[in-house]
């Protein structure tokens, strides 16, 4: 399988939400490359007009560990710049559906055609470092986009909270996300599949959600190194470095560990789940978000019974 994606190379689609905290400077960095045009500052006529959100996706050809990856970047500006943020939910959902209907339909035809896969894979959710817990527009995005989506709660800034601040952040935000029963990509484990390490290192990051980014496109020397940092009066932020932030972590995970994981949830059980919800008319019904999210943990636990059953006959 590795020779065959060395030729080949892997396809990953990100889609990053937020609204002025650091977004396309995170997403430069994680790519590496001026992905992401500078925001411009809007007039005063044009901050006041009513927005709406675009969606802008960007792909650039990369190299992660010998791998060839061809990484897609969706850009949604305009989310949450408005007061009511009802028709930005339902723009991106719409958006991450349509994805879906493209495969049913390539699914459906009698002779199937060459066709780009444009299934979102992850969608990161950037939280602006209020060092409270989280709003109201927070919580619905999440809720309303779980069921379709592998969502990665992020603390974008996070160098403008003390330790003790952020250590106490999360720990509201992860609460609120159980209270709330909002399902996020929460690094799935089970026993009787995963080996000791995977499980380690599953429990690592789980430990790190929601994870804590600074972004930086600047680089300075630093004791004969260069490096990506934010620099203050009392001294330098490093980017890359895991005591500052979770960044490393973050982008290994999404571009290399957790890429495969990723894209096997999002066939197996996001995509599967719509595509069942679709044919039995659940989709666009009132109950159709409850529905979805039920069906989803059984969907899920089936798929896993089986993948177990399929490991026990090798």
């Amino acid at each position: 399988m590795r020779r065959k994606n060395l030729k080949k190379g892997l396809t990953f689609t990100i889609m990053a939400a937020a609204s002025g905290v650091g977004k396309t400077t995170f997403i430069n960095t994680l790519c590496e490359n001026p992905v992401l045009p500078a925001r411009e500052v809007p007039d005063a006529e044009k901050a006041a007009a009513e927005k709406t959100v675009s969606i802008n996706p960007t792909t650039i050809e990369m190299e992660e560990d010998g791998l060839k990856l061809s990484l897609t970047i969706i850009d949604t500006p305009g989310f949450g710049d408005n007061i009511n943020s009802e028709n930005s939910f339902q723009d991106i959902l719409e958006y991450i559906e349509k994805q879906y209907d493209d495969i049913l339909a390539e699914e459906s035809r009698i002779k199937r055609t060459k066709f780009q896969d444009n299934r979102v894979h992850a969608v990161l959710y950037f939280i602006q470092p209020t060092g409270h817990s989280l709003r109201e527009i927070d919580i619905e995005f999440m809720r309303r986009l779980s069921p379709r989506a592998n969502i990665i709660p992020v603390i974008a800034k996070a160098d403008s909270l003390t330790p003790r601040e952020l250590s106490e952040f999360k720990h509201r935000i992860m609460e609120d996300i159980t209270h709330y029963k909002i399902s996020i990509y929460d690094f799935p484990i089970d026993p009787e599949v995963d080996d000791e390490e995977s499980i380690e290192e599953n429990n690592e990051l789980r430990a790190l959600l929601p994870f804590t980014v600074i972004g930086s496109e600047a680089e300075v020397n630093v004791a004969g190194r260069r490096v990506r940092c934010r620099q203050y009066p009392w001294g330098i932020v490093e980017v890359d470095n895991p005591r500052h932030c979770d960044f490393s972590k973050l982008r290994y995970m999404l571009l290399n560990s957790h890429l495969q994981d990723l894209k096997e949830i999002t066939h197996d059980i996001l995509y599967e789940q719509y595509r069942t919800e679709k044919l039995s008319g659940i989709v666009g019904s009132d109950d159709g978000p409850a529905l979805a999210d039920q069906a989803i943990r059984s969907h899920e636990a089936s798929v896993k019974r089986e993948y177990a059953q399929r490991m026990e006959g090798v």
